[in-house]
C-alpha cells in the first residue's frame, strides 16, 4: 500500500492507531484533531485518500464532503462514526462518501478499504511519463467536468454488489473502465471475463462463463452486437448468477441501448456509466493529445510536440471516433512531421485526409483520384520542404490499415473469412492486424 492518507478525528488513540497501522503498511500520514486544519491540507493538494470522524471540536465531517468534491473531484473520503446508525449511513451515502464504517471498527478491514481507495485514486490519475500503460490501452484521465464526474461515479460503483451498465460511442474506452473497475475493486484477485456473441453461442455457456469467472467479473462487452439469441443467454447468465449467490459481477457494454432487450437492459443498469465523447470534454483533448505523443517516443520515435495553434485545431474538431480516432492521429503526426513542434498545417492537412467524402463525390471520385489529392495535401503541408524520407511505406501502410478494417467488419470480425476475401494468408493478416494495431470483435453479420 502506498500513498498519503489524511486522517482528522478528534480520539488522540484512534489518530495513533491508524497512523501507525498505514504508516507501517507503506503509506505516508498525516493526522489532526481539526477539520479546519483538515479542509486546509486537502486546499493545497495534499493526501491520495482521507479518513474522517463525522463529530468533530470544529464541525461535522459529512457536512464538509461536498466542499472536498468541489475542491478535490474523486478524493476518496472515508467516512467513521460513533453515531452507528442507519440514518448516519443514509447520510454519508447522500453525501457522496466513498466508504462509511461504524465505530467500533475493524482495523483489518479499515486497512482493506484505505487500500482500495487509494487504488481507485491511482486509477483515476492522469499517467505521467513512463506510466506502466499497454499500448492498447486508451488513457482514462481528464481535467474537464465531465470526467471528473465519471471519476466520482467511478468510486461509488466500484465495490456495489449491482450489475452495471457502462454506455458510450465507440472509441470511448467503455470496456477499459469495466477494467479499472475491476481492479480496484474487491474482486481484483478473481478473473476478469470478457464475453462476446460467440462466447453465449448454446445453452451451456452461462454455467461455463460462471465457472470461468470464479467470482470475479463478467463483461458482456458490446451487447448492441449480440444475438436475440445471445442476448437471452445473457439473462439465463444474470438469473443463474442470482440463483447461485454467486459473487460474479456482470458488467454489460453498449454504445446506447437500441437494440438491446429492455429486460436485459433493466437488469443490468442497476448501477451506469456514461463515457462522455470526445467532444464533450474538449478541455481533456491537449492532455490526451500530448500523452499519445509521448507514447509514440517512447516506441521509438522522435520527441514530438504540438504548437499552441495546432492544439486549437485539434480542439474545434469533433472526433467521431473519439480517444481511438485522436490516437491514431497522434501516432501519425509523430511520424510524418519532420521538425520538433507539429505546425498547424500538418494537424489540417490529416484531418482533411481523414474526413469522410460526401455522398456525391464518392460517386465520382476513383480511388487513385482520391490518393492522389490526399498525397497532394500531405506535399502542400510541407510547404517548400519535402516529407521525411520513407513515404512510399507510410502511404502504403495508411491505406493497407483501413482496407483491413472495412474488410474485417464486413464479415463480422473473422479473420479466415476476411483472409480470403483479401486473398492473403491467414497468419500474414494476423501480422498485418498486429503491426497497424487493429483490435476487432466477433460478431455476427447480418447480410
Amino acid at each position: 500500500m502506498d500513498g498519503t492518507v489524511l486522517i482528522a478525528d478528534d480520539d488522540r488513540t484512534i489518530r495513533t492507531v491508524l497512523s501507525q497501522a498505514l504508516t507501517r503498511a507503506g503509506c505516508k500520514v498525516h493526522a489532526t484533531s481539526s477539520l479546519t486544519t483538515l479542509m486546509r491540507w486537502i486546499g493545497e493538494g495534499m493526501g491520495d485518500a482521507v479518513i474522517s470522524d463525522v463529530i468533530m471540536p470544529d464541525g461535522n465531517g459529512l457536512e464538509m464532503l461536498p466542499r472536498i468534491a468541489e475542491m478535490r473531484p474523486g478524493l476518496p473520503v472515508i467516512i467513521i462514526s460513533a453515531q452507528n446508525t442507519v440514518m448516519t449511513a443514509i447520510r454519508a451515502a447522500d453525501a457522496e462518501a466513498w466508504d462509511y464504517l461504524p465505530k467500533p471498527f475493524d482495523l483489518p478491514d479499515l486497512m482493506t478499504r484505505t487500500a482500495r481507495a487509494l487504488d481507485s485514486r491511482r486509477a483515476m490519475r492522469a499517467p505521467g511519463p513512463g506510466a506502466d500503460e499497454t499500448p492498447e490501452e486508451l488513457p482514462i484521465v481528464g481535467q474537464s467536468a465531465p470526467m471528473q464526474a465519471l471519476f466520482r461515479v467511478v468510486a461509488r460503483v466500484m465495490n456495489a454488489d449491482l450489475p452495471l451498465w457502462i454506455a458510450g460511442e465507440q472509441g470511448t474506452g467503455k470496456s477499459l473502465i469495466a477494467r479499472v473497475i475491476h481492479d480496484v475493486s474487491g474482486r481484483r484477485a478473481a478473473p476478469f471475463v470478457v464475453a462476446g456473441p460467440g462466447d453465449l453461442a448454446d445453452d451451456g455457456a452461462p454455467a461455463r462463463l460462471l465457472a470461468q469467472a470464479e467470482g470475479g467479473t463478467i463483461v458482456l462487452d458490446a451487447l448492441h452486437d449480440f444475438s436475440a439469441e445471445a442476448q437471452l443467454r445473457a439473462l439465463m447468465l444474470l438469473d443463474a448468477a442470482e440463483r447461485d449467490g454467486t459473487r460474479a459481477r456482470l458488467i454489460g457494454t453498449a454504445q446506447t441501448a437500441e437494440g438491446v432487450r429492455s429486460d436485459l437492459y433493466y437488469r443490468l443498469a442497476g448501477a451506469a456509466i456514461d463515457m462522455p465523447p470526445l467532444r464533450a470534454r474538449r478541455g481533456d483533448i491537449a492532455l490526451l493529445a500530448t500523452h499519445f505523443l509521448y507514447r509514440a517516443e517512447e516506441a521509438g520515435g522522435h520527441p514530438r510536440r504540438l504548437a499552441p495553434d495546432a492544439l486549437d485545431t485539434l480542439d474545434a474538431h469533433d472526433w467521431p471516433g473519439n480517444l481511438r480516432e485522436l490516437e491514431h492521429a497522434a501516432r501519425r503526426l509523430a511520424l510524418a512531421s519532420r521538425a520538433p513542434v507539429i505546425a498547424p498545417g500538418e494537424v489540417d492537412a490529416l484531418l482533411a485526409a481523414a474526413a469522410p467524402a460526401s455522398p456525391a463525390a464518392a460517386t465520382t471520385e476513383t480511388l487513385p483520384d482520391a490518393v492522389a489529392a490526399h498525397v497532394q495535401r500531405y506535399f502542400d503541408s510541407h510547404g517548400n520542404d519535402l516529407p521525411p524520407a520513407g513515404l512510399y511505406a507510410r502511404v502504403l501502410r495508411e491505406m493497407e490499415a483501413p482496407l483491413l478494417r472495412i474488410a474485417l467488419d464486413a464479415v463480422g470480425g473473422n479473420q479466415a473469412r476476411c483472409a480470403e476475401l483479401l486473398g492473403i494468408n491467414r497468419n500474414t493478416l494476423r501480422k498485418k492486424m498486429t503491426g497497424l494495431d487493429i483490435e476487432v470483435t466477433r460478431r455476427r453479420k447480418l447480410m
